[in-house]
């Protein structure tokens, strides 16, 4: 399978909101206008950020999903396993904005107890939230040069997802919970990674996703993963950044976990299992959801490390051996 590469900005939907076929393919740098319209309750937008160091995370979710206006906030200590967390629904997301574009526009909320605000300038983008006890403020960088995986995966005319994924950007800041402040930098490996969605979905979908940013045999090594919602669609969201520079894996990817203990270890690899084949090792586990009847959400995201080797179209290879990360199962009817 060979995915085309996208070079100049395009539209992601044509003007009755039906996909624009030129939309289809990947770009290492955001190129896609996300101009969706219509199609309501089905359109999906989001933006989720984790920031990751070698002892503890925060992530903060933004997500529009027509009917529901969903925010969170979390919070994870790695060695004791103290957690921190602000989560708000908002009817019909009444009060959201979001832009058309990754990085497009600046993104705040405010009320039922929460200020949050995503702040974009063409250095950073400043994550700042604070809720009882607790406080972050976090710049996420933008190196010069640095590429990301940009991918539209088409369903039909009707269903199909943007998604920006961007990972090893170097993050520096504080989350303070309670008395505690707990540092971002360099000194103990923070980076960025953030999940951009603009789409319209079909109602029932499951979706494996995997990331892992940090150092590894003195490279900077960003890991892509996905699986299942991009099956049989001729698109992937695979890859592997080394020093920010992104090498496209357009091969569908299997996934191999227990469903009944998540905290065992996952093998995610290539139809061959030569090119891409890695292990990821959990260390703590977290799991949402809701049952209203028609609707449903179960998720199981774990948190932990990635060893084994990826290699590229381009034919680069990268070897990985303890990639702090995660790898999650989402499953829903919404």
């Amino acid at each position: 399978m060979v995915e085309r590469e996208i070079t100049e900005p395009v539209d992601e939907c044509l003007a009755d909101g039906r996909l624009d076929p030129d939309a289809v393919g990947w770009s290492r740098v955001p190129l896609h206008r996300c101009n969706l319209r219509g199609h309501w309750p089905r359109k999906k937008r989001w933006e989720y950020w984790c920031v990751t160091s070698d002892t503890h995370l925060v992530s903060v979710t933004y997500a529009d999903i027509d009917y529901l206006g969903l925010i969170g906030v979390w919070f994870l200590d790695y060695a004791s396993g103290r957690t921190a967390s602000k989560n708000l629904v908002v009817p019909f997301g009444i009060g959201f904005s979001q832009p058309e574009t990754v990085g497009g526009g600046d993104i705040s909320w405010s009320g039922l107890g929460l200020d949050l605000a995503m702040t974009e300038t063409s250095a950073a983008t400043r994550l700042c939230a604070s809720f009882r006890d607790v406080d972050m403020d976090i710049d996420i960088g933008k190196p010069p040069g640095h590429e990301s995986l940009n991918v539209l995966v088409p369903w039909s005319d009707s269903r199909f997802q943007f998604t920006s994924k961007q990972n090893t950007r170097p993050a520096v800041g504080y989350a303070r919970i309670g008395q505690r402040r707990y540092e971002f930098g360099m000194e103990n490996s923070s980076y960025g990674t953030l999940d951009f969605g603009r789409g319209v979905w079909p109602y029932r979908v499951i979706w494996n996703w995997g990331s892992g940013s940090g150092r590894s045999n003195g490279r900077i090594v960003g890991l892509q993963l996905g699986g299942k919602w991009t099956d049989a669609t001729g698109s992937t969201e695979n890859g592997v950044v080394v020093d920010g520079t992104i090498h496209k894996i357009c091969d569908d990817l299997t996934w191999e976990y227990d469903q009944g203990d998540f905290m065992k270890v996952w093998r995610v690899h290539d139809p061959t299992g030569r090119k891409v084949d890695l292990e990821f090792d959990p260390f703590y586990e977290r799991t949402d959801g809701i049952d209203l009847g028609v609707l449903f959400s179960e998720a199981h995201q774990c948190f932990g490390r990635w060893t084994g080797l990826a290699t590229g179209d381009d034919g680069f290879r990268v070897e990985v051996e303890g990639l702090l990360g995660w790898a999650e199962e989402f499953r829903g009817r919404w």
